[in-house]
């Protein structure tokens, strides 16, 4: 029993606490910092997440009524963890002072001590990792209305049931609640409730709000296997892309995705999504279905990464992620349950051919002093070996090809009446070449006639540089001769990859 001086100072306590919380500043029960009051606050409150913010940032607009909510929760029921909120274009030396670079950024404080968040940006999953990070890994679930709220609760919630905690199986269930933030974890272990729910051997249960409602544990005794079956399961059959699910998508083990782009205004989710569903029942472990909501304007430029315009929706496609984010297109936009099947079939045995990009050549490609290449005529050009071949690989976003632009325009202007010499460009955000990558822009590489070699320019970025590599036949300015990797890296502009993109 506990004694009444022990009550006495937990309550203390409790005081001291809610004491020490009325200091500050509040936002919907959200704690307003500034540099004057940020050490106070994290260092008298012991449970501090703290969220770094731009007032003009999206992200962190859509984040504010999630972050309230979680706040006002915590309080409800009792918890002494607290949220708060820095304006990091104003309190820059905070910013500062723990690495804020992007917005939002979320630190939580464990008696002051800083430790990045790793949660979702949902209230849900902000109160789930929170309580992860404060107190056990799973909940101890006593009463039949304890199990039946925590089981229905939450979008997703893992309960074990254990007679005996201390099985091999009970231990690598903490374990992984242990290691697994983003989903509740419970566990019975009281004989009487087990009884009352008719368990009779030990089991581990995943509750979830969608799809099948529940799906019972049956694979091997480690922690590998079980965290494996939290992750699959915890997800829909076919995932709705967005902010929230972008880090799970990514993040997961299944590399090789199948992708529908589909309008939701067009009605294409009520139209298309069962029959993706009934395929995807089969192949969980091995490929995760994805759906991406063209409406949405930041969704624009994953049509671009596909080479796809919204005129192509509804449509499909694929990708390996772990392959050089290689790209698979189905024969035709048919999204029937067979045509999918068909076709994610073919996708998981290796039967399909990678799909490059490509742009339409344009019938003056070869008008003006530079040679405008696409993936069709690449090779042709490139190779004939009568030539000596130029070749500036660029994106249309990319700010120091903006600048190189008029350079190489007079560059490819003084070579013109040299038959034996081609001045060429390339988009290689829109044309992908299957033996050729490229990761930062711009990249110049030559090719001389005998094509024994493919050299990379790493000089200045000047008509006197540029031409010299040319008439030095590669030799001037070329990688790791006038300028270290290192350096000229750090001048190039990197490609947004696939994971930036989606």
């Amino acid at each position: 029993m506990i004694s009444k001086s022990i009550r006495a100072f937990c309550l203390l306590l409790f005081i001291i606490g809610l004491n020490a919380d009325s200091e500050f500043k509040k936002d919907e029960e959200v704690l307003v910092l500034t540099k004057a009051d940020f050490k106070k606050a994290i260092e008298s409150v012991e449970f501090v997440l703290v969220e770094f913010y731009a007032p003009w940032c999206g992200h962190c607009k859509q984040l504010a009524p999630e972050f309230a909510k979680a706040a006002k929760q915590l309080l409800e029921e009792g918890s002494s963890i607290k949220l708060a909120k820095v304006d990091a274009t104003e309190e820059t030396e905070l910013a500062e002072e723990f690495g804020v670079r992007g917005y939002p950024t979320l630190k939580f404080f464990k008696s002051g001590k800083a430790l990045d968040y790793g949660g979702g940006r949902t209230a849900e999953f902000i109160v789930s990792w929170l309580k992860k990070k404060t107190g056990p890994p799973a909940k101890e679930l006593i009463t039949s209305e304890e199990f039946q709220l925590f089981s229905t609760n939450s979008t997703v919630a893992v309960v074990g049931f254990f007679k005996d905690e201390n099985s091999d199986l009970a231990k690598k269930f903490l374990a992984v609640a242990g290691s697994v933030d983003d989903h509740a974890f419970g566990i019975v272990k009281d004989e009487k409730l087990l009884s009352e729910l008719n368990i009779a051997d030990e089991k581990i249960t995943l509750f979830k709000k969608f799809d099948e409602g529940q799906v019972d544990y049956t694979g091997d005794v480690s922690e590998e296997a079980l965290k494996s079956f939290v992750f699959l399961q915890s997800l829909p059959l076919v995932v709705e892309f967005n902010h929230e699910t972008a880090t799970k998508i990514f993040g997961g083990e299944i590399k090789s995705h199948f992708l529908l782009f589909l309008s939701k205004k067009e009605g294409h989710f009520d139209k298309y999504l069962e029959n993706a569903q009934k395929v995807a029942k089969d192949y969980r472990d091995k490929v995760l279905f994805v759906t991406i909501n063209t409406d949405e304007e930041d969704h624009v430029r994953i049509l671009e990464f596909f080479g796809m315009k919204k005129e192509d929706v509804p449509s499909a496609r694929a990708i390996k992620l772990e392959e050089d984010m290689a790209k698979y297109k189905p024969p035709s936009n048919d999204l029937t349950e067979e045509s999918i099947k068909t076709f994610v079939s073919d996708f998981v045995e290796g039967k399909l051919k990678q799909h490059y990009l490509s742009q339409d050549l344009p019938s003056d490609w070869d008008a003006q002093p530079v040679k405008v290449l696409v993936a069709s005529n690449f090779e042709k050009v490139v190779m004939d070996e009568s030539k000596d071949v130029l070749v500036e690989f660029y994106a249309p976003w990319c700010g120091h090809c903006k600048q190189l632009a008029p350079i190489y325009d007079q560059l490819a202007e003084k070579f013109k009446e040299r038959d034996d010499i081609v001045v060429a460009k390339i988009d290689a955000t829109a044309n992908e070449l299957e033996n050729t990558k490229i990761s930062s822009f711009p990249t110049i590489t030559f090719y001389p006639k005998d094509k024994t070699k493919v050299v990379e320019y790493n000089g200045e970025r000047t008509l006197e540089g540029l031409s010299k590599f040319i008439e030095s036949g590669g030799e001037y300015g070329k990688a790791d001769q006038e300028a270290p990797a290192d350096e000229e890296e750090e001048e190039k502009e990197t490609e947004p990859t696939a994971k930036d993109e989606l």
